[in-house]
């Protein structure tokens, strides 16, 4: 316990009246009591981070006495108010232990014996046979960016190599980029919303659809920045999504399908195993 906590505990227990009570169990310091509980010094360990002033560490002590006072309040005035049959948490606490126990040996069971790897042919096939189901719900974009300083020296440079479909000049662009622009967005393969774009470039419009159409190369000033945006492809919503903007979430919806087949696997063998040994009996 160091000085400061040594000293604002002092303080708390002063301002409680319960000055260096211990308990007869030899628990330590008696902090506060609540009818038969009792909050000892030692609860309070970690309870104020390392290198808290004195006073926030004060505030937040207090805080923490008051909040175990008021539980205990409320803790001893449901006890003097509900019956025993009431009170009576077995079954409820037998099934939410039971269900640790079962989610603990599922999760052991997927960790040794689901295999995690996923193809890029089974994601493809998936997407084949379940294309209904991945109609978009926002406008998507290939988009690359640059944002520079509207009085750099290289702007023209930057803006012809983006502007460009040579793609032998991408690593050009990217050198020139990571030396000169304030921010960019290299990446011809990654579909994104457009609205992450939006978030990033200020481009002002109603119609997003529109204005997808309209441009494959935008470009205008504000403040102190020269904005580029080079649109490669755009998806608008509700048509069906590509691959590349599915493909982590099919990942996802693959894996989830092996581990609920998994557990389930599991839970049939098992059954099938009992019936067939003395451990179950139906009578």
């Amino acid at each position: 316990m160091n000085k400061i906590l040594a000293t604002l505990l002092f303080v708390i227990v002063l301002f409680l009246s319960a000055c260096n009570i211990r308990n007869v169990d030899t628990n330590g310091t008696v902090v506060a009591r609540v009818g038969t509980y009792y909050l000892y010094e030692s609860d309070m360990q970690g309870v104020i981070p390392a290198n808290t002033p004195a006073k926030d560490s004060l505030v937040i002590a207090r805080n923490f006495i008051n909040t175990w006072i008021r539980e205990k309040l409320l803790l001893i005035q449901a006890e003097k108010n509900l019956s025993d049959e009431q009170m009576d948490f077995t079954k409820q606490l037998e099934t939410y232990r039971n269900s640790l126990i079962i989610y603990q040996y599922e999760s052991l069971l997927i960790s040794q014996q689901m295999d995690t790897e996923v193809s890029d042919a089974e994601i493809e096939d998936y997407y084949d046979k379940n294309r209904q189901n991945f109609a978009l719900t926002q406008n998507i974009v290939k988009a690359d960016y640059v944002i520079i300083d509207k009085n750099s020296l290289y702007i023209n440079k930057i803006k012809n190599y983006l502007k460009s479909d040579d793609y032998n000049l991408i690593d050009s662009l990217e050198t020139y980029c990571e030396l000169y622009a304030e921010r960019y967005f290299i990446n011809e393969d990654q579909w994104m919303p457009f609205n992450d774009i939006l978030s990033v470039i200020p481009i002002q419009t109603y119609d997003q659809e529109a204005f997808l159409k309209d441009n494959r190369f935008y470009e205008f000033t504000q403040a102190s920045y020269q904005y580029f945006v080079k649109f490669l492809e755009f998806s608008v919503k509700d048509n069906i999504s590509p691959l590349g903007f599915e493909r982590e979430n099919i990942r996802r919806i693959i894996l989830n399908k092996r581990k609920i087949d998994l557990i389930n696997k599991m839970h049939n063998q098992l059954f099938e195993d009992a019936l067939n040994s003395d451990i179950v009996e139906i009578y």
